[in-house]
């Protein structure tokens, strides 16, 4: 395992989840269930289930569309995205 990716995967995606919609619904299902770990553990298998198809169709993508590509494509959809939330569009 490169331990210098796993630092930089587990710092990337912790502080873009952090206080983040998902964030949010797992606080909230936390205050209203009794059971904390089945939360958890529900949380924790979603997030697995959600990596793995991304990890998946990241790979499969990545065969037809040239990486250079896809990063312009996901900063100009985050761009747009993010105009679109400030001018209160989206």
């Amino acid at each position: 395992m490169n331990f210098k990716v796993f630092l930089g995967t587990f710092a990337t995606i912790m502080l873009a989840e952090l206080f983040d919609k998902t964030e949010l619904a797992i606080f909230s299902l936390g205050l209203k269930e009794h059971s904390k770990v089945s939360v958890f553990i529900g949380a924790m298998c979603a997030f697995f289930v959600a990596t793995l198809l991304a990890l998946f169709l990241g790979q499969f993508i990545a065969r037809f569309i040239d990486a250079k590509t896809i990063r312009y494509v996901s900063a100009f959809v985050f761009f747009a995205a993010g105009t679109l939330i400030l001018l209160g569009k989206l």
